[in-house]
């Protein structure tokens, strides 16, 4: 059908001059030192975010998170969560200038690793493993890490829905961050392959899943996806909890802690709802230590529709 066609080629030529003006925005940004981009993102996204649909979601799903918290300490942590989105997209153009971690160097650079000698053990001792996080800190950086420490990890990525970003991000993402996979229907069995053959994979925890166990975040009902636990079930490795931390100055921290003990039934398989609910308590814990890092504007209660 001939309008079907038009409409069809009116929505791609959108997604493409959202694209460029987004890759404009990006190559702009490259012109000025890190600090200055970030911080001028930072401030951007500070003044946008709360004129957005979305901030009524965020301000609403921190009310709910923090109920005993005032209306001034909610607003204040929007703003930030605001800030930490804007940094997060300056902080991509320049990922291979932040991320100076250098264990031979004395002084403390703007990345610092807590948790080097497990990095170690995992990359001299090859087995198969799970690494999991959140949308919290600048998250993209842990994946560099795994990658600068030689640790042969495949790592779950949601593309954008912008099919011309998608394929640049997968780039980008690609020559950084070592094996990726783009999260679809064929995604598991993927992360399933990688695993059989030794090696590990790393996966984001904190996403709405529509069909995923019935759980609880911040004491509401959330559905979480059953991936993790069914790949331990199946592969029955260990799972390691990691996070990126924002310090003052620009600075970070990545986090990795000893594997978490993966609850299991009386027959000692492994009970699959309650470590969905394991994961959903360590990125509460997370959350709950540096709540303006956290992506509040996601829909991750399903709330959106009812507001």
């Amino acid at each position: 059908m001939l309008i079907t066609r038009l409409v069809l080629a009116a929505d791609r030529f959108r997604q493409w001059l959202i694209a460029q003006f987004v890759f404009l925005l990006l190559n702009v940004l490259k012109l000025f030192p890190a600090d200055a981009a970030i911080n001028f993102m930072d401030r951007v996204a500070r003044w946008i975010g709360p004129k957005t649909s979305r901030h009524k979601l965020t301000l609403t799903n921190l009310r709910n998170a923090f109920p005993d918290k005032s209306d001034a300490w909610i607003g204040e942590i929007a703003l930030e969560s605001w800030g930490n989105m804007g940094r997060l997209a300056a902080e991509y153009v320049f990922l291979d200038r932040l991320f100076d971690f250098d264990p031979y160097r004395p002084e403390p650079g703007r990345v610092e690793v807590s948790g080097i000698p497990l990095f170690l053990e995992l990359r001299d001792n090859p087995r198969p493993f799970i690494v999991f996080t959140a949308h919290s800190g600048n998250f993209e950086m842990l994946p560099v890490a795994g990658s600068a420490f030689g640790l042969d990890v495949t790592v779950l990525f949601r593309p954008p829905n912008n099919p011309y970003m998608a394929e640049k991000v997968f780039e980008f993402r690609k020559e950084r961050m070592g094996n990726l996979v783009p999260s679809h229907a064929g995604s598991s069995f993927a992360l399933a392959r990688q695993l059989e053959r030794g090696g590990a994979v790393g996966v984001l925890v904190d996403q709405k899943f529509r069909k995923g166990l019935k759980t609880k975040f911040f004491g509401q009902d959330v559905q979480t996806n059953p991936l993790l636990a069914k790949l331990v079930r199946q592969f029955n490795c260990e799972v390691y909890p990691a996070r990126c931390v924002r310090l003052p100055g620009g600075r970070f921290r990545l986090e990795i802690e000893p594997a978490v003990e993966i609850p299991r039934r009386a027959d000692g398989s492994v009970d699959v709802n309650a470590t969905a609910q394991m994961l959903n308590d360590k990125v509460e814990s997370w959350v709950r230590e540096y709540p303006g890092q956290w992506l509040w504007y996601h829909d991750r209660w399903r709330i959106k529709g009812s507001l």
